[in-house]
């Protein structure tokens, strides 16, 4: 069973990693991908958790509007990732969202109320070195990496957040909620701005590729993700999450090709900064078995 788990564990973060690959396969711009992609991921959620498995999704005021502000910041995040795609390319996304370690480790303190632990601030320093050197040498991605940290920034916020809402509800209603409650608001949005009839500016070729990315790349992964949290421990969660950039960098290498090419110290620095984060995680492991 436990290989088994970890046979699935490391096919959701492969399929995480390739949603930056239909990110730029798909034509339609980051606001239109985003709202398609958060509608379909809700009907199939409700129909997966309603229709298939007859359960209740209701949930006090309370924490549905807890909810909702979670859903805010997923949509944030996943439109600055997409946006991030479309002016730049897919290393440079995937590369930025490493940033996340960073930010993780100065807000997951301030909420769960814990210290600040050193070596993940000198694991920060290091990825922002890598994160400027990177910046350096690929300025005319400028705008690319900017809506990059930016999609680390909600990410974190994301993830934060999230993980202190597990317990209060079933997963599947978590998850659901923040995905509806995000289109919900996108959806309002575009209808005070009047950008609502920009949704139809779409093919059918694109609609297939969301509906693609919304189920199988998605809510798919999403609901796995939580039931193989009673195989393996979080922190092999973690640290195996960790692997979507390079198996997002190198997918994106062979299929798009030199679109995709990078200078070699934008490999140097991507390397250094997935170490980084590896090396962290197995530090963390051995003090916890220490401790224990």
């Amino acid at each position: 069973m436990q290989k088994l788990a970890l046979f699935r564990l490391h096919l959701i973060v492969f399929l995480w990693g390739f949603t930056a690959i239909l990110g730029k396969l798909i034509h339609a711009n980051a606001q239109i991908l985003v709202f398609y992609r958060m509608l379909f991921a809700a009907v199939f959620l409700f129909v997966f958790i309603r229709v298939y498995k007859k359960e209740s999704i209701k949930v006090s005021r309370k924490i549905f509007f807890q909810l909702a502000a979670i859903g805010c910041a997923m949509a944030l995040h996943w439109y600055c990732f997409f946006y991030s795609i479309k002016v730049s390319n897919v290393s440079i996304a995937l590369s930025c969202l490493s940033l996340s370690t960073l930010f993780a480790s100065i807000l997951e303190p301030v909420i769960f109320k814990r210290k600040i632990d050193i070596s993940e601030v000198v694991m920060g320093v290091v990825i922002v070195a890598c994160i400027l050197l990177i910046f350096k040498t690929e300025f005319h991605f400028k705008e690319g990496i900017v809506y990059g940290i930016l999609c680390a920034v909600f990410g974190t916020v994301f993830s934060v957040f999230n993980g202190k809402m597990f317990g209060k509800t079933s997963s599947g209603n978590i998850i659901f909620y923040e995905i509806f409650s995000g289109w919900f608001v996108l959806a309002l949005f575009y209808m005070f701005t009047g950008q609502i009839f920009q949704m139809n500016e779409i093919n059918y070729r694109d609609l297939a590729l969301i509906c693609l990315l919304a189920s199988v790349f998605t809510a798919f992964p999403m609901l796995e993700s939580v039931k193989l949290m009673k195989y393996i421990s979080p922190f092999t969660l973690i640290l195996t999450v960790n692997l979507e950039p390079v198996y997002g960098i190198i997918l994106a290498f062979f299929i798009f090709g030199e679109s995709e090419e990078m200078s070699p110290v934008f490999y140097v620095a991507s390397g250094v900064m997935i170490l980084a984060i590896i090396a962290n995680g197995l530090m963390k492991a051995r003090k916890q078995k220490n401790f224990n």
